[in-house]
């Protein structure tokens, strides 16, 4: 198995309110962090990975986010327009989904990304594409052991059996944090409301049948939410790129 995924959906829309002030001129996911916008993150591990054509949910300062992703460079990208109604992140991915051909595809967090990947390996889409099989997984989701993260509440997700799947936190010995990028396949949201709700639904669901599967970040995970964790995420970057 293991699929060469050349289409995603960038979830992108949420409010970013526990940015304010910054929030209160842009959206979160053009917020700069070390130089470059959040969602430039995703978009650019998108398109190493292979990604050709990506649909991107709006809704917080729609305009600045249309004009921002018409210049993007190295990937084709539509909008997902949610100015109207925010769909939160399960209902924005089913809507993002008529912009996208049937098949396997990824689903990125536009305002968490990785940075430190091994170089001269695959990325980690690229192994997540790798590894993900539609015949034994609902869903492949991307995790980070919480020590290797910046930014984070703390919360632990999930955690990894020996055969790879993931059930959600109780006492594993290595707490997995969800790192916000998913592999998968479009006709797991065939029969999906087009009403808001959360991907956590999916994520259950998946895990009560056994169909719900982890792979391990090789990285340094960042998330941005607070003014506060902007300064720490700028400061983490930076004694990175020297150590690199």
């Amino acid at each position: 198995h293991g699929m060469k995924i050349t289409q995603a959906m960038v979830l992108a829309a949420g409010l970013g309110t526990r940015l304010r002030p910054i929030t209160d001129s842009k959206p979160k996911p053009l917020v700069r962090v070390a130089g470059k916008p959040m969602l430039d993150y995703a978009l650019d591990a998108l398109a190493k990975a292979g990604v050709d054509h990506a649909v991107v949910n709006v809704h917080h300062f729609a305009d600045q986010m249309e004009a921002h992703l018409a210049a993007y460079p190295r990937l084709q990208v539509e909008v997902s327009d949610e100015r109207d109604q925010l769909m939160d992140s399960g209902g924005g991915l089913v809507k993002g989904l008529r912009l996208l051909q049937p098949g396997p595809l990824f689903v990125m967090n536009a305002d968490l990304f990785w940075v430190g990947e091994p170089s001269g390996q695959p990325t980690s889409l690229q192994r997540l594409g790798d590894a993900f099989d539609p015949d034994t997984m609902d869903m492949l989701l991307l995790c980070v052991p919480l020590e290797k993260t910046t930014g984070h509440n703390g919360k632990k997700d999930f955690q990894l059996d020996d055969s790879g799947r993931l059930s959600r936190y109780t006492d594993g010995a290595q707490p997995l944090v969800y790192a916000g990028a998913i592999a998968m396949h479009s006709a797991l949201c065939a029969d999906a409301p087009e009403t808001p709700f959360s991907l956590n639904r999916y994520f259950d669901e998946a895990i009560a049948r056994g169909r719900l599967y982890g792979l391990i970040l090789d990285g340094h995970w960042l998330t941005v939410g607070t003014p506060e964790a902007l300064d720490e995420a700028e400061k983490v970057l930076a004694d990175l790129s020297v150590g690199a």
